[in-house]
């Protein structure tokens, strides 16, 4: 998570190749869409980019899961949840994100973005009574936090206010993914993960592909080349729907710690995809924050009170 909460259960991991080949992929899958998100903006504008992508995600999503789950939330209010956690975690997050990759690298974007877990950590603390706040934890969010401060700082130093809040936009919607995990969770949807992933990308993208319209124009008269569509396509199925429905085929299979190890792999796998393909290059001072972030993420991760698993995707 490009990112989804994973929530805690008591399953036994099971063997069998296709457990590691699924873990092995979401790896892959979710190291790239950040880089992937930076070549279609090339050619394509930030927010309608963002909504057309779950638009096409949503329609698979439904059309996998039409006739196998209950496809609708069982009471009223859950609409207005999912309404409200859908327009944080893809129009507030999503939207920010697409926009502040302009910006930024996508490796840097995949570091500020694997702050969801730290802001998921407090706003549990706030929100779930059965989630205190630990030392590890606050330890591990005082790294996150120093490695962003860092990070944003050679931003504003090398390339101008644009970039600095492109990546303070990035933090920002990582923020509002966190609390829209918490209070998911909180709220306990009985709906199958998959559907309320679709549900929350319907809310998320109306707002999306509106303001895009306005903003940014008629989607026919985009540039649409063939590396635009591909990466569209690419992100929307391979990215967002089939990422989804291994993530959730995983739960009852892993381990909650490998399934965990995700979200330290991808942002690493991130920069190095970046430096190799998309010509990206990365001060030291930036490259010495990042690692803060990732040691945070890793303190917050780590045993020793239960921690909320945080799975993170571009």
């Amino acid at each position: 998570m490009e990112s989804k909460s994973v929530w805690k259960h008591n399953w036994r991991p099971q063997v069998g190749w296709g457990v590691p080949i699924a873990w092995l992929t979401l790896c892959v899958v979710w190291s790239s869409t950040w880089l992937v998100i930076k070549i279609g903006l090339r050619d394509l504008p930030p927010i309608s980019y963002a909504g057309i992508r779950f638009l096409i995600a949503i329609v698979v999503l439904l059309a996998v899961s039409a006739a196998r789950v209950r496809l609708l939330p069982q009471r009223g209010s859950d609409y207005g949840v999912l309404a409200f956690t859908g327009v944080l975690m893809f129009a507030v997050n999503y939207g920010l994100l697409f926009w502040g990759e302009l910006h930024v690298s996508s490796g840097l974007a995949a570091v500020l973005q694997a702050t969801i877990p730290m802001f998921g950590m407090l706003f549990a603390h706030l929100m779930l009574p059965d989630e205190p706040l630990r030392l590890h934890k606050l330890i591990g969010a005082l790294l996150a936090l120093g490695g962003v401060a860092m990070i944003c700082e050679r931003l504003l130093g090398f390339h101008g206010f644009v970039a600095f809040w492109g990546g303070l936009g990035i933090v920002f919607g990582a923020a509002g993914a966190a609390f829209s995990n918490v209070l998911l969770k909180a709220r306990a949807i009985q709906l199958a993960p998959a559907m309320i992933a679709a549900w929350q990308m319907i809310f998320g993208a109306a707002p999306l592909l509106l303001t895009g319209f306005l903003v940014e124009g008629n989607p026919a008269r985009f540039h649409w080349s063939a590396l635009s569509i591909f990466c569209l396509f690419y992100l929307a199925v391979i990215g967002s729907a089939l990422t989804f429905l291994l993530l959730y085929w995983l739960l009852p299979r892993m381990t909650v710690a490998r399934l965990q190890a995700i979200s330290l792999i991808t942002p690493p796998g991130a920069v190095a995809l970046g430096w190799a393909i998309g010509g990206e290059t990365f001060s030291l001072w930036s490259l010495l924050g990042a690692c803060l972030v990732l040691a945070g993420v890793w303190m917050i991760f780590r045993k020793g009170g239960e921690p909320e698993p945080v799975i993170q995707e571009g």
